[in-house]
C-alpha cells in the first residue's frame, strides 16, 4: 500500500472533485468542434499512410530494350477512315514496311458517334520497284485482264493496280469514276463519304528504341525517289481538315505520372486547309518500383507543338497531317514506392490530438474568464 500511495505522487493529471467541475454551453461547442477537426485530420493522416512514399532518382540509362510499344488514340472528325494512312520510320532512315500492328479503325458520324466495328489495319509504307509491281500483278492475273489505261503494258485488274500504274509514270488520274475497276469497288461511294465521316484511330505499333517518327497523313503512302509522299488524288491537300482530338499518345506501360501521358485531350484546330500539326517530343526512359518488387519500364516526355498552313504554291514543304516526331533522352528516372513508417503515423497521430486538445483548451479557458469579467462588469454596472 506505501509503495502504491508513493506512486500517485507521480500522476500528472490529477483529478478534481465532480462537484467543483463547471461544465458550459461554450465548453461543450468547443469541445465537439475539436472532435470533428481530429476525425477530419485522423481520415486525411491515415490516407496518408495508406499511400506509399514515391522517391526519385536520376541516373545514366544503360538498359538494352530494342523496341518501344507506343499506344495512341486520336479522332479526326472530319476526314473518312478510307482517306488517312498511318506511317511509321526511325532516325535510321528504316521504313516500317508490312508490319502488322494492332491498330484500328472506327468510322465516326459528324457528331463523333460510331457508326461501324472498328477494323485493324496494317501500317504499310509502300516501296515498290517497277519490276516487283509487275511480278505481283502476274501473279493475281486471273482470266480477267483489266486495262491499265495506257499506264504501262499488262494487266490492272484492281483500281489501286491503276492508280498505281499512273503513280510509277507520274500521271494524275482525273476521271477516276471512268475506271472500271474502280466502279466495281464502288471507289465513287467512298469519295462521296470522304468529308462527311469522321475516322478515329487507336491502338499499339512496336518500334525500334531510337529516335524517329509517325504520322496520320490522308490519302495513299509510298515511296518516289527515297522521298516519302501521299496521293491524295482526286481531292487536292487543301480540302483535308486535319483537325484532331488526341486522346492518348503514350510510349510504353502505364505508370502513375502526369508526364507519362502529356498530350492527353489535346486539341489540333485546322482554320485553313492543308494545315500540318508537329508533335515534337523528348523522352525520358522510367522505371517504376512498385511497392510489392514489381518493375514497370515505361517512359515520360515533354512536347512541343507547331502547326503551320502549307502553301504549295508559294513552295512550301510539307503536307496536311499530324506528324509525331520523337527522341530519347540519354538518362532515366526511377520511381520507387515505399511503405510509410508506422512510428511516423502513430506520431503524428498523437501531435493532432495532443494539439487540437491543447489549443481547444486555451481557447476554451479564454472564452470562459472573458465571459466572466463581462458577467462581473455587467453585475458592477461598469459595462459601457
Amino acid at each position: 500500500m506505501e509503495y502504491l500511495k508513493k506512486l500517485r505522487q507521480f500522476d500528472a493529471y490529477p483529478k478534481t472533485l465532480e462537484d467543483v467541475r463547471i461544465q458550459t454551453f461554450g465548453g461543450g461547442t468547443i469541445t465537439i468542434i475539436s472532435m470533428i477537426i481530429i476525425s477530419i485530420l485522423f481520415w486525411m493522416e491515415f490516407i496518408s499512410y495508406l499511400t506509399p512514399n514515391i522517391t526519385e532518382e536520376l541516373f545514366v540509362d544503360t538498359s538494352r530494350s530494342p523496341n518501344i510499344e507506343i499506344t495512341l488514340d486520336l479522332i479526326i472528325p472530319k476526314v473518312s477512315c478510307d482517306f488517312l494512312a498511318i506511317d511509321a520510320m526511325d532516325s535510321s532512315g528504316e521504313q516500317h514496311l508490312q508490319i502488322v500492328d494492332d491498330i484500328s479503325k472506327r468510322r465516326l458520324d459528324l457528331t463523333g458517334a460510331p457508326i461501324a466495328p472498328a477494323e485493324k489495319v496494317n501500317i504499310t509504307v509502300n516501296i515498290k520497284s517497277t519490276n516487283e509491281t509487275a511480278n505481283e500483278a502476274a501473279a493475281n492475273q486471273t482470266d480477267y485482264c483489266g486495262s491499265c489505261y495506257g499506264a504501262k503494258d499488262g494487266c490492272c485488274n484492281t483500281c489501286e493496280e491503276v492508280r498505281e500504274a499512273y503513280r510509277q509514270k507520274r500521271w494524275a488520274l482525273d476521271s477516276i469514276e471512268d475506271i472500271e475497276q474502280c466502279k466495281k469497288e464502288k471507289f465513287s461511294e467512298k469519295l462521296k463519304l470522304a468529308f462527311t465521316e469522321g475516322c478515329q484511330i487507336y491502338g499499339t505499333l512496336l518500334v525500334n528504341r531510337v529516335s524517329g517518327s509517325f504520322h496520320v497523313a490522308p490519302g495513299k503512302s509510298f515511296s518516289m525517289n527515297h522521298l516519302h509522299v501521299h496521293d491524295v488524288q482526286p481531292f487536292s491537300s487543301t480540302e483535308f481538315n486535319m483537325t484532331h482530338k488526341i486522346n492518348c499518345v503514350t510510349f510504353g506501360g502505364d505508370i502513375k505520372t502526369g508526364s507519362h501521358n502529356s498530350l492527353k485531350d489535346v486539341d489540333g484546330i485546322a482554320e485553313e486547309g492543308a494545315t500540318m500539326f508537329q508533335y515534337y517530343i523528348k523522352i525520358v526512359p522510367t522505371s517504376y518500383i512498385k511497392s510489392d518488387g514489381t518493375i514497370i519500364y515505361s517512359n515520360q516526355y515533354s512536347v512541343t507543338k507547331h502547326q503551320k498552313t502549307v502553301s504549295l504554291l508559294a513552295g512550301e514543304s510539307g503536307m496536311p497531317g499530324i506528324f509525331f516526331q520523337y527522341e530519347l533522352s540519354p538518362l532515366m528516372v526511377k520511381y520507387t514506392e515505399q511503405e510509410r513508417s508506422l512510428g511516423h503515423f502513430l506520431t503524428n497521430l498523437c501531435a493532432i490530438i495532443g494539439g487540437v486538445y491543447t489549443v481547444a483548451g486555451l481557447l476554451d479557458t479564454f472564452l470562459y474568464h472573458s465571459i466572466k469579467i463581462i458577467q462581473k462588469k455587467m453585475e458592477l454596472g461598469k459595462l459601457h
